[in-house]
């Protein structure tokens, strides 16, 4: 809320998943690029108070409909969205797309980087809280790790368990000049400027303008250990609302 001292600070990063250009018996999750049927309006282009608020949605007719959620696409196939590249684990995929950003290694030496292209308009909703509400998981223990692990243990109850969360994320295959192979440099934020792993955060653009300078006082992720310093508002993300929320790269 507005004015509040304390909130919530969570941490994200760049995955890194084995894959293929092409499908083969290893490689059989699609990794999905942005639709060419994906319509995106800025809401603030009609009305100023709506700043930072995209509405995405597809023409139907003279209409436009919210998009395909993500049991829709996949029971569509990916509806024709194209594929960059193939992966082997829906679950790895499902948190890629959570992060946002991350590398495909397609052999040893050669890895291709994705950016966010796109995102379907659904809100997120979160695995972990999905887990909890029907007693798969204790509400505290939905890690990632957790989460992993209940879905190698429960494959005939994984595909339900994804599609809860309707918010599908589309990547983009970053140029050459982009990613620069072997330079350390980040993925690419919203603010268009590669991350820096422990000095960048994503923020919600509505309180905190991008480009801002922020402060963070918590404690580095799985630890009692302080973390105060500096930072720059580079990046956003479907989870992170409020004033006093942050993710921390």
């Amino acid at each position: 809320a507005d004015g509040a001292a304390e909130g919530l600070v969570t941490g994200y990063y760049e995955p890194v998943l084995a894959g293929s250009r092409t499908r083969n018996e290893r490689f059989r999750v699609p990794v999905y690029g942005v639709p060419a049927d994906l319509v995106a309006v800025d809401l603030d282009s009609i009305n100023p108070e709506l700043k930072g608020l995209r509405l995405r949605g597809r023409v139907q007719g003279n209409r436009v409909v919210p998009y395909w959620t993500r049991a829709e696409l996949e029971a569509r196939n990916g509806n024709g969205a194209p594929v960059i590249a193939w992966v082997e684990d829906p679950v790895e995929l499902f948190f890629l797309q959570i992060q946002g950003s991350g590398q495909i290694e397609l052999a040893p030496g050669e890895r291709l980087r994705l950016g966010y292209g796109d995102q379907n308009g659904h809100p997120y909703r979160s695995m972990g809280r999905y887990l909890a509400q029907r007693g798969e998981l204790v509400l505290e223990q939905t890690s990632m790790q957790n989460i992993k692990a209940w879905a190698a243990a429960n494959p005939r109850k994984l595909r339900e368990a994804l599609d809860a969360n309707p918010s599908y994320v589309f990547f983009r295959e970053l140029a050459a000049t982009e990613a620069r192979p072997g330079v350390a440099s980040g993925p690419i934020g919203t603010l268009g400027a590669p991350l820096t792993a422990g000095y960048s955060v994503a923020v919600d653009p509505r309180y905190v303008p991008l480009g801002a300078p922020v402060f963070l006082a918590t404690t580095w992720p799985l630890s009692t250990q302080p973390l105060e310093r500096l930072m720059a508002a580079q990046d956003t993300g479907g989870a992170i609302r409020g004033a006093v929320r942050a993710d921390f790269f």
